[in-house]
Formats: structure tokens, sequence, C-alpha cells
């Protein structure tokens, strides 16, 4: 049983989430819901769980995979899928991962296009999903902030931030023409407090990178990231990507109360830590535009 809600605005969010979900399922014909192995979707995991309980989740996960997650990651993904009986599908751009792609080689930029963006167009038209769903919150990033949660793409996959639908009092249009694909988003209303303050509540497990301890670290533009080399000190993640690509930042707070409390308090935004985001000032709209989730 889960731990009842104390928070008035958390089942709101949470009823929202599973309307939004429930909608996808009932107007598209092959959605699939995408799976970074972060908390975000952990949190959209449990929520797809209650939409559709005592039945299972009536589409497949899919896990765009670039080959440099944390090897955290990847036990976690394997073990929390197998014990909770979801269909996992695993998609990876392998002519890049063969040609050795990497972001220090060709770049942030050119490493995502070719192991994240391409990976995922090609996935959704290998399987020919319809809708794509998605754990992108408006409070993350700006260009984030400018989608609805019911959002298309055209046949190329790409977006256009000024082809968006209104969606007044929740009232959402799931009509694309044909080609045209949706990415759905039902966290588009939560923020980073939000998703932390509801995986206590629920008690979902997510990757012991988000707690701190005394890892080996070093600076990289002015980021700290892995280093077997580097200074010991405690620190956690907030965001969690590549490794190459994904920042720490230096903390205490070893589990879920102390983590609650910190982003409480802290004023930076967790994806001020990706490498990958600040490659140039518009870096996610451009990423977005051609087809980047």
């Amino acid at each position: 049983m889960a731990k009842p809600m104390t928070d008035s605005y958390l089942r709101e969010l949470e009823d929202e989430a599973i309307y939004i979900l429930r909608e996808t399922a009932a107007s598209f014909k092959n959605p699939v819901m995408l799976y970074s192995v972060g908390k975000d979707s952990s949190t959209m995991v449990r929520l797809a769980t209650k939409a559709f309980a005592p039945a299972k989740i009536p589409f497949p996960l899919m896990h765009v995979d670039t080959g440099y997650k944390f090897a955290e990651m990847y036990e976690f993904r394997d073990t929390f899928c197998k014990t909770h009986n979801l269909r996992l599908i695993v998609e990876r751009n392998e002519e890049w991962i063969k040609k050795k792609a990497h972001p220090s080689k060709m770049g942030t930029d050119k490493c995502c296009q070719y192991l994240k963006t391409q990976a995922l167009l090609n996935a959704l038209r290998k399987h020919n999903f319809d809708a794509a769903i998605g754990g992108a919150r408006r409070e993350e990033e700006k260009s984030r902030a400018k989608e609805r949660v019911f959002s298309v793409r055209d046949k190329f996959g790409q977006w256009d931030p000024k082809n968006q639908r209104p969606e007044l009092w929740s009232l959402y249009n799931t009509f694309a023409n044909d080609g045209e694909t949706m990415r759905v988003f039902p966290l588009s209303n939560w923020t980073e407090l939000d998703i932390w303050k509801y995986i206590r509540l629920e008690n979902v497990p997510v990757v012991p990178l988000y707690f701190a301890r005394e890892r080996a670290v070093s600076v990289k533009d002015g980021v700290l990231v892995l280093s077997e080399n580097g200074e010991r000190r405690m620190c956690r993640f907030r965001s969690l990507g590549c490794v190459p690509c994904t920042g720490a930042i230096e903390s205490m707070a070893d589990n879920m109360e102390k983590i609650v409390e910190e982003i409480n308090l802290i004023q930076m935004s967790e994806r001020q830590n990706r490498i990958i985001d600040l490659s140039s000032d518009s870096s996610m709209e451009e990423k977005k535009r051609g087809g980047y989730f």
C-alpha cells in the first residue's frame, strides 16, 4: 500500500498525470514511454502503474542508450524492469557507437545528435510509434517551458514552438495528421521538488547516484565530473545522463529527507550541471527543433 498523500497539491498533480496517461493510451494506436532511468522516469512508471491497475501498463518502455550511461544506471534499469515485469525496449545508434562517437572527439552537440536524437527518431520509425511519453517538466529549462502537454512533431520528428495547440482548462488536442507524431509530457506542471516529495511519499526506488557519498571528482568547465584520479568529495547527482556530460554537486544529502530539504533551499537549476546544455544559450531549443526530446 502506498503511503497516504498528505499534500493535496501532490494528489492533484498525480490525478492530472494519470488522466494524461489514460488519454494517451485511448487516443493513439501505438504509444511508448521513454525511460531514461532517472527520477522522472521512475515517477512516470509509478503513475502509469496506478493509471492502469490492476492491468499491466499497456505500452512498452524504451531506453535510448548511448553506451555512455553510468554503470549504476544500467544495473538499476535491468533490475527495476525485471522486478516490475515491465516491457523494455533498448535502442542504440549502433552505426555511430561503432564509430566511437564521443563528446570529447566531436563536441557534445554533434555527439548528442547522433547518439540521442538520431537514435530516438530511428527507433520511433522502426517501431511505428505514434506517441512518445516523456518526463520533461516545464520548470526544468526555458525551451521546455514552451511545450504543451500534447506536443506535435512533424513527419521528420521536428518541433516548431510556433505550431502548438492551445490547451485551455486542460482540454487537450490529441489529433495528429498523417506522418506526424506526438510527444506527451504528463509531468509538465511538476517541479523537481514535487518529484522528490512524490518519490518520498510513494517510496519510489531510484538510482543510488542521486544520494550523496564520497566520490572521486575533478572540475571540468566549472562542473564536477567523475574522475578516477580526482579529489574525493561528498557529492551527488541531481540529473542523470551520459558520464562525460553529467556533473555532480557537492552535497551531504545522503537520504530522501535530506534531498527534499536541499532542493527546497537550492536556487540553481538541476540542468546547470549538464554539460550538454551549456554549449550555447539556445542549445536545448536547437536540439528540440531537430528532434531531441
